[in-house]
This record gives C-alpha cells, structure tokens and sequence, in this order.
C-alpha cells in the first residue's frame, strides 16, 4: 500500500505532462472539472437507464470538453504576449510591469489572467484585436535585479481549460535600495573650485549645463519658468530647474567602508545621502567596494548611484510572496450582472417541460424563487441580510422536501426525484451570490436537461434539450468572461458575439465528434440499478380499474403506440389493442391476476398479420398487440390470459409482432371458469342480481345478446362525465339511474350481469381504433383510444370479446372517440383535411424514423450496424481502429473552422497577414506596418519598391477615412505577384 503511491506519481505525472503544448501547458480548470464530473454523472445515468438521447446529449457535453481544450491551444498558439519591466524601481514600493498581448485573426472572447508574486489582473481578450495592453503592479522587497515569476492563463471562451505560459521581461528590473528616511548629515570633505587641484569640475552656479525636474529644497532662482509651461501634471509638479557647471560648490565624498552595520543598512543610508544631495544640488562621489563614482551631480548622477548601489553584494534574499489573484478573487465573488440574467433565462427555458410534471404548489414555488433571483440582481442592495436568507432557504427547502415525501410518498422515484430536483434548482439560484453559484446553476441546468428524457425522448423533446444546450453554454461563455466595468481593456470595447451564437459555434464544432461516440460506444445489455416508479409517472391501464379511470385518460392527446403494417392495416373496427386482463372483481374495482398455470389452447381461425409495433414507455408491462400474438418477441413472455408483458422501459421500445384471430380458451381449466363467475360475497346491486339471475334460462349466447339488448335500447347514454356512482350498490346505481358512462362503466356493468347470470366473464384494458393517413400503413394510437372490453367464455367458443359499449355508441369502434362522443351513431371520422392534419401527419411519419434511428439505437442496433459497415464486432480490433479514424475525421470541421478564424476579419489587415505568410516572416508585437515592411526589404531587397507600395497602400486603406475596394484588390494582387525566392 505504501509504495503504490511513487510508482503511479510519476505516470499521472506524465499523463498530465502529455497536455504540454509549445503555446504552454494545457490544464482544466476546476469550472472544467466539474463540466467533466457533471458529464460522468451523466452518462452513468444513460448507460443505467438506456437513454439514447441522454448518450446525445452526454457525448455533445464530452465532444465540447474536447473541443474546448484544442480551441484553448490553438487560441494560445494564435496569441503573442510580451513583459516588459519599468526602468528601475525602490524597495517597498511596486513596479508597473506592462503585458502586452496580441492575438492574431478572429475568434470568440476569452478570459486571460495574469499572475505574479503579490500581484494579478484578469481582463477579457476581445474577439479580434491588434494589441491589449495591461498593467501588472509588482511589490518590491528587495534591491537588485528583480525576477518575478510572472505567468499568464489563457482560458478557453467557456472557461473549461486554460494554457499557462511563463512571461519574462527581456531586461530585468533593477530594484534600487530604499533610502532611509532621515539620514544624518552627509560627510563634506572641502570647497572645490574650478582651479582645484583635482582638476575637475563640478556643479555650481555660473555655466549652464542642463534641466532636471524641481526637487524639494531647490532655490526658486533657479527654475526655468520658460522651459517648465505647459508641464503641469510632471514630476517635480511641472517645474524644470537650470543645473549649471560653476567655478565652486560644497562636494561630498560619500564611501561604503565608512559605515557601519549590514549591507542593507550601508545601502539604504547611502541612498538617504545621494537622494538629500541631489535634492540640494550639491555634487557628490561614491566609493564601492566594486565600483567608484567620480564626483558629479544632477539627475544623471543620482540614477548612476542609486544603480551601482542596487548592484553592490551581497544581494539580500528577496521576501516569500505568494501569487496572488486578487482582482481574480473579487471577481468570482460576485454575481455578475451580464452573465446572471442569461443563466436566469437559460433556467427558466430548462424548466418548462417540468411544468406538467411537477405539483403545482411545488412549481409555484420555484417561479416564486426565480422571481425573486431576478428582483435581487435588479436591486443590488438587498433588503435581508445574507445569513437571514441563507437561513429562510434552509427552512424553505426542508419544508419542500416535507410536501414532496407527503405528495409522492418517497424521495427516489422517477417524479419524486425529478420534483426534487427543480425545487433545488430554485432553491440554488435563489441563494446565488457569486460565480462560482452560477457556474453551478449552469452545471446543475445540463443535468436537469438529462432528467427530461427520462419522461420522454420525443423530436420536440430533444430540440428542446439541444436549445437548453446552446443557451447553458452560452450561460457558461458570460460567466467566463470577467466584469466589463471593472476589468476593460486599454483597446477600445469591441461589440462581442451574442452569448447563444457562442454557445451554438461551440455545440456545432462538437457535433461530429457526439456522432462518433455515439455510434461506437458500448451500449450495455443490463441496466445498473432499478428506477422507481410511481403512479404518476404511469400512463395507460394500469393492474386495476374503475369508474373514472378511463374517463381521464380520454382527454389525453400523446401517442400511445406506433404500428407499420406490412399489408393494409386491419378495419377500425378490429384493431382491438390488448393489455391487462382484469379478473378479480370486489364491487368496486377490477384486478388483474397472476394465475400460475399452464397456457390455453390456441386455435388460429384466421389470416395473421405481421406488424412492428413502438410503444411509448408508460410505466407498465403490457406490450399493447392485436388478439392474438403468435410468437412473443424476444425479452416478453404471455401469461395465462394471453397478455404479452415485458420489464417496464424509460423509452419507447419496438417489437416485432405477428397476430391472427383465434379461438382461445376452449379447454380452459374449470378453476378459472368458476374464478371468473365470482361476485361480492356480501351481496350489493340487487336488482341488477335478480335481472341476471332472470336470463339464467336462456342459452349463454342469449344470455350476451340480452345484455346487450339492455345497452341499446334502454336509454344510456355514451359520456366523459356521467353522474358519480355511489359506494354500495354501485352496479343498479348505474343500470337503473345514471344511465350515461364511460367505456369502463358499460364493461363492469356488463361483467357483472354475466357473472350473475352464470357466464364466466372478465375485462380486458387496452386501445381500441388508430389513426390512419390515407394510403398510409401505419396506424397512431393514442391516450385518447384508450378503452375497457369484456371476454366471455362460451362453450365450443372459448373466450370470445364483446364491446358492450358499441351497443350504447356504435361509433365508438368505427370511428374515432371523439366523434363517438359528439355522434354515437357516426360510421365515419370527419376526414382530416388541411394543412395542419398534413403537418401532423408529417410530424408521425418522422417520429417513427425518428424512434427507429435514435431512441431504440441500443446494444443490438449498435452491432446491427457496426456489422454492417464493415467495423466488425464490439471491442474487436477492427472497431477500434474505426472509432479512432472516425474520432480524427471529426476533429476536420474544427480545425477547418480554427483556420478560417486565423486569419483577421478587416480586409487590410488580413492583406498584412496574407504578406507575413507569403515571406514567411513573422510580424513582431505591436510592430507598425511600415517598420515591418522595412525590414523585410533588407531579407528581400529585390522587393524593396514593392513592399513600400504595399506599405502605402496599408495606411491608406486601414486609416483612411473610407476603405476603396479597388485599392484593396491592388494590395491583394501585390502579395500574390511577390515572389521572395527570386534575386535579381
């Protein structure tokens, strides 16, 4: 255990050095950790789940993360940056190092960062700029030559990666001693005249000699009022003073072995000595124990000191510094106002499918939060301090959960969980108060974006996903960028690019890349765990059912199932789609059974019918097929009354089926039979008992027809909203008062006056009828169709089916049910005509491409076509050399984009650029154009005429008042016609 740590040091240690580029090293950030960990957390998610969309969506986040690390290195690659020091500097005070970037051709704007030992600056790059310019000011510790360790961080325009690269001035700073601040008397050693025997001169009053700024304590006779107007704002407060040779003056001869103590006391007092001399105009020399000064004065002279006095050895160590970020800092602390506005928006958009899904209190709540978000950064002093809010969210967000677990019973299922996870979003973006928040609510909006597939993975679901990309992408581009106010440029603010067309640049650059993973990544068999589900996350007939249920489901308009015959689909009237079977029956509700016991006979009757059925996930087993399924698909099973079931999927799933009439049940266990005649033990409905128990001397079959005589004839009526039934004596409530229903009354009416009458009776739930394009084989079904039937079990027959409410509406199976419900006697649907009956019969057409090349592309679709192409299996060796010519196929569109962006957008410009390539010399930093041409006459002097037209030309056209197309083209055909190779 101990040693495993060494031995793996040194391999991530390369793995990390691998990232190196010549632009710097390439590293994430944490903001690219997270993006990275939230796109992990992903697509565990799908590959436990089986979202196919999900896998999208996840691929295009992971193809961004790439993407974004190779537009960080090409950006740096694109990006010249220089460090130029000040001239000279003092211990204790700081130096204004000037860093000067320049980036070459167009692209997005970036974030860049600059730091040092006790000082940093971040600015934003623009989209295209010739030269940015920003101060860096450096704390001085220490006299000498002063190496800061300076680095500068260019991030990716999302923030994800930066490039780090070292910047060093190309001389470095010389760091003159701190002059102590009262120094004793400086040591007069005599009065020298001009006929001195040193035969020397020094500065006195009689011979002009020059100017140097006012300094304290000069004679006001000797400013140059002449030479110091207009100087207001100078050093020396603008005044210029006359410094003269003269024939006397006081000298003094300062020595470093005179003194006493360390070197940087010798060093600071004699800097005391050359700063109070030079400020009285007094000459002086210094003796060093390297260097000795002759005797001077003036400006000149004091800086000479104060350099030999920086220079003397030893140096002392400078002090520890830590880089610092502080500007950084201050930024991340803060809610930024151009990026919180999108985020809102962008949270907001993500939210709108959770609407219909989410309780209502529970989405009043969170408008309620996102509300207020927005009037806090509107109202940037906030009336309630923030512990008092952190403290109310706290309570907010308990009571939430509260309501949540009281609501769904639990906090893991699929719509408890998915509730959960808006309040917290809510919660999260009402607590926001920096950044790094909102870098959060940005990362927590592409998970809830994922959790949407789990309720649906329909074409109008994944444009939604792919909008709420662009605009969190976009969120994340703004939150990347430092404040406009407080970090602008030295260049002029240039207009950027609107944050959706960031985001959108970024998420096409990564389409072909989520392509390639999305084809070639394993897609496993066995999810990891189990997701569960409540009852409102369930559509359809469920294991039971009673007055009311199928009422409400006929107000619903998604799809159910999808089927594509291969011949001419079936009559409305025998497209009976089958599910749950309901045979336990207590009075008020109908369950199904699960019977362990041997299938019943089977006896085809009629022509079969081979069909591809998709279904969408609703939560329930029951695969929805005609009567009578020959062969279950693979993965389902039937039970013993003939249903075809499966696992419950999160996505619609297709299955391939064939089904032909039967007679079904001829030898049906008596056991079974004397199940299905079971009534309440305890009586109930006894008027309804005693008409049954009346047609018990007729034949069976007469038995059904009296039944259904009963239907047609007695005045019932076919309604969404029948009067409600009482608890006890439910069945003559019906019968005998209300009269008007629903599908679901008329069938458990039916069941139990032939279970009274000796008829073996039971219900089935499913969908009756479709949808139908004309000459169109495909047939939509959906919520709406939904519908109750009954079976009864007729000697010599076996179960036979019979709608009784076909008896009350006739129209209801061969029509549609709202026709039925406007018209029971209908023969025919209102034809659909129109352009919207086009545009959605369109929409079905593309939703069953849709379901076949994308949601249902699962582990055996993935073989299918992997084979196909030639690729081989899974894993082989023929995979994954496609897979990696695939992935390097994908990076073509970006480095065809990054091509076209290197190259500057402004036509003159871009004529310069085209120059430096055609001579295969590089333009310095910040170099002029006519001092760039110069020197490229002197590598090419056969060239020298022409280079200064192009020069000509370039001032013309880049500082004129109006660029001229016609001299543009010439400044074109100039850099073509130029050939550098040639010498005359």
């Amino acid at each position: 255990m101990t040693t495993s740590a060494p031995l793996n040091a040194p391999r991530l240690l390369r793995l990390i050095r691998t990232l190196d580029t010549s632009a710097g090293q390439l590293r994430p950030t944490r903001t690219g950790l997270g993006f990275l960990l939230a796109v992990l957390i992903s697509l565990v998610g799908c590959v436990n789940y089986d979202l196919s969309l999900g896998y999208a969506l996840t691929f295009l986040l992971a193809g961004v993360w790439v993407t974004s690390a190779a537009y960080a290195a090409r950006q740096a690659r694109e990006v010249e940056a220089q460090l130029a020091a000040p001239a000279h500097g003092t211990v204790g005070e700081t130096a204004p190092y000037q860093i000067a970037v320049r980036r070459q051709g167009a692209g997005l704007p970036f974030r860049a960062e600059v730091t040092g030992q006790g000082g940093g600056r971040v600015w934003t790059v623009p989209a295209q700029t010739e030269l940015d310019t920003v101060t860096l000011d450096l704390p001085l510790t220490a006299r000498g030559e002063h190496h800061p360790r300076v680095t500068l961080s260019l991030h990716d325009p999302l923030g994800l990666w930066r490039v780090i690269r070292p910047l060093h001035p190309r001389r470095p700073l010389l760091v003159w001693p701190r002059p102590e601040a009262h120094p004793p008397a400086p040591p007069q050693e005599a009065q020298l005249g001009a006929d001195s025997g040193t035969g020397r001169r020094v500065r006195g009053d009689a011979e002009f000699s020059g100017l140097r700024p006012y300094q304290a304590g000069d004679t006001p006779r000797r400013i140059s009022w002449r030479h110091s107007a207009g100087r207001e704002g100078q050093p020396g407060g603008g005044l210029l003073v006359r410094e003269s040779d003269a024939p006397a003056a006081l000298a003094s001869a300062l020595r470093w072995d005179s003194l006493s103590g360390d070197a940087e006391a010798r060093a600071s007092r004699l800097a005391g000595w050359v700063q109070q001399l030079s400020a009285a105009g007094q000459p002086f020399s210094l003796t060093l124990p390297s260097e000795e000064l002759p005797l001077g004065q003036g400006e000149s002279h004091r800086q000479w000191a104060l350099t030999a006095l920086a220079r003397v050895v030893p140096q002392p160590a400078a002090l520890p510094q830590t880089p610092t970020r502080q500007s950084l800092t201050v930024w991340q602390a803060q809610l930024l106002p151009h990026a919180w506005s999108w985020t809102l928006a962008a949270v907001v958009w993500v939210l709108l499918p959770s609407v219909t899904r989410t309780p209502v209190w529970a989405t009043l709540l969170t408008a309620g939060l996102l509300g207020y978000s927005y009037w806090r950064a509107a109202h940037p002093t906030p009336p309630i301090s923030p512990t008092l809010l952190v403290n109310g969210l706290a309570l907010l967000a308990v009571a939430a959960i509260a309501g949540l677990y009281l609501t769904y019973g639990t906090l893991i299922g699929l719509e408890a969980g998915s509730s959960l996870l808006t309040l917290l979003l809510g919660l999260k973006v009402a607590e926001s108060r920096s950044a790094r928040d909102g870098i959060l609510v940005v990362l927590l909006g592409f998970f809830i974006t994922l959790t949407h597939f789990l309720h649906s993975m329909s074409p109008a679901q994944a444009g939604h996903a792919l909008i709420s990309t662009v605009l969190l992408l976009g969120a994340l581009h703004l939150w990347s960028l430092p404040s406009r106010t407080e970090s602008a440029p030295s260049t002029p603010q240039q207009a950027t690019p609107p944050a959706w067309r960031v985001g959108l640049s970024l998420a096409a650059l990564s389409l072909p890349l989520m392509l390639a993973l999305f084809l070639f990544f394993p897609r496993p068999e066995e999810p990891l765990w189990q997701l569960q589900q409540q009852g409102g996350a369930q559509t359809g007939l469920g294991s039971s059912v009673r007055a009311g249920d199928v009422s409400e489901l006929a107000q619903n308009t998604d799809v159910a199932l999808r089927a594509t015959f291969q011949d001419t689909p079936p009559p409305q009237s025998e497209l009976y789609w089958r599910g749950p079977v309901y045979e336990a029956f207590d009075g008020l509700e109908w369950n199904v059974v699960r019977a362990d016991v041997p299938l019943p006979r089977v006896e085809v009757t009629g022509p079969s019918r081979r069909y591809s059925l998709l279904q969408e996930p609703n939560g329930q087993p029951w695969v929805l097929a005609l009567e009578t399924v020959q062969t279950p698909p693979e993965g389902t099973f039937v039970t013993s009354a003939l249903g075809v079931v499966t696992r419950p999927s999160g996505r619609a799933t297709r299955y391939t089926l064939t089904s032909a009439p039967s007679r079904v049940g001829i030898d049906e266990r008596q056991e079974r039979l004397d199940f299905n005649l079971n009534l309440p033990a305890q009586g109930g409905s006894p008027r309804a008992r005693a008409l049954a128990e009346g047609w018990r001397t007729l034949a069976p079959e007469q038995r059904v027809q009296a039944a259904l005589e009963l239907f047609a004839s007695g005045g019932f009526s076919y309604t969404l909203s029948p009067p409600r039934l009482p608890e006890q004596d439910r069945t003559d409530a019906f019968l005998f008062s209300a009269q008007a229903g629903f599908c679901e009354h008329y069938a458990s009416a039916f069941g139990f006056l032939m279970r009274a009458a000796g008829v073996p009776t039971r219900l089935v739930g499913g969908y009756q009828g479709g949808e139908m394009a004309a000459g169109s084989q495909t047939v939509t079904v959906r919520q709406s169709f939904a519908h109750v039937w009954n079976e009864v079990w007729l000697e010599g027959q076996g179960w036979v089916r019979v709608d009784p409410t076909a008896a009350v509406a006739p129209a209801r199976t061969q029509t549609d049910p709202q026709t039925a419900l406007r018209n029971p006697n209908a023969t025919a649907s209102a034809p659909r005509q129109g352009l919207w009956a086009r545009l959605t019969g369109a929409y079905d057409d593309a939703q069953l491409q849709w379901y076949d090349l994308v949601v249902n592309f699962d582990d055996q679709t993935q073989a299918g076509a992997l084979g196909g192409l030639g690729f081989g299996e899974v894993g082989g060796s023929r995979y994954w050399v496609a897979f990696g010519g695939l992935g390097l196929l994908a990076l073509l569109p970006m480095l065809w984009a990054w091509q076209r962006r290197s190259r500057p957008s402004e036509p003159a410009a871009r004529a310069l650029d085209d120059l430096t390539r055609c001579l295969g010399l590089p333009r310095g930093l910040g170099e002029p154009a006519g001092t760039y041409t110069e020197r490229a006459a002197q590598d090419h002097p056969h060239l020298r005429s022409e280079l200064r037209e192009f020069a000509r030309l370039y001032g013309e056209q880049r500082y004129g008042p109006q660029p001229d197309p016609a001299r543009l083209r010439q400044m074109q055909d100039l850099v073509r016609s130029l050939r550098p190779g040639r010498r005359e």
